[in-house]
């Protein structure tokens, strides 16, 4: 499940912050998942079903998915590529990036001058350095992105992999404005 905005979530009640902590850890793997969370919550599958399809309708869920540790896979290489692309272009360069499908983050973050000076994040998955480094000049190629500055930085070592928690510690973010530190 992905959130995706703030914009609607002061419409969520209590039941509805409960029920997406429930799936933060996925849908359990039962030939009807929403009635085996309607059964742990004290709803019908029916209200599930209802609860998840407003949420989607104001914002707050993007889409449900599967998260795959990419490792297990085969794809033993990844990398940010960081990129220093000029203000007034990064918004469509972003756009652009984003929409290959083999870069599977793609995030402005603000420069740190002097020494940091990219603005633009990509993360690249492959079965090998060489793989991702191909992809990498595709992407420069195929953007005409090659008058900007880049570093390709390879992980070293994963300590962690698992999707984004929202209502950890029994606090739900679901709501929760931005000044007090959703993000």
């Amino acid at each position: 499940m992905e959130l995706t905005n703030e914009r609607d979530t002061a419409q969520c009640d209590a039941r509805d912050r409960a029920l997406l902590q429930a799936v933060e850890d996925g849908l359990p793997l039962v030939p009807r998942p929403f009635a085996e969370l309607g059964a742990r919550l004290g709803m019908t599958e029916g209200e599930v079903m209802a609860r998840f399809w407003m949420l989607q309708n104001l914002g707050v869920i993007k889409r449900f998915g599967v998260v795959v540790r990419h490792h297990e896979l085969g794809y033993r290489a990844n990398a940010m590529v960081v990129w220093d692309i000029p203000d007034e272009r990064v918004h469509d360069i972003g756009q652009q990036l984003g929409s290959f499908a083999f870069v599977t983050l793609c995030y402005r973050r603000p420069r740190r001058l002097p020494v940091w000076p990219y603005n633009l994040f990509t993360m690249i998955h492959g079965r090998d350095r060489e793989q991702v480094l191909a992809r990498v000049e595709e992407l420069v190629q195929t953007c005409g992105l090659g008058d900007i500055a880049h570093d390709v930085l390879f992980s070293q070592r994963r300590f962690k992999q698992r999707g984004a928690r929202y209502g950890s510690g029994g606090e739900s973010a679901v709501g929760r404005s931005r000044e007090a530190g959703a993000s």
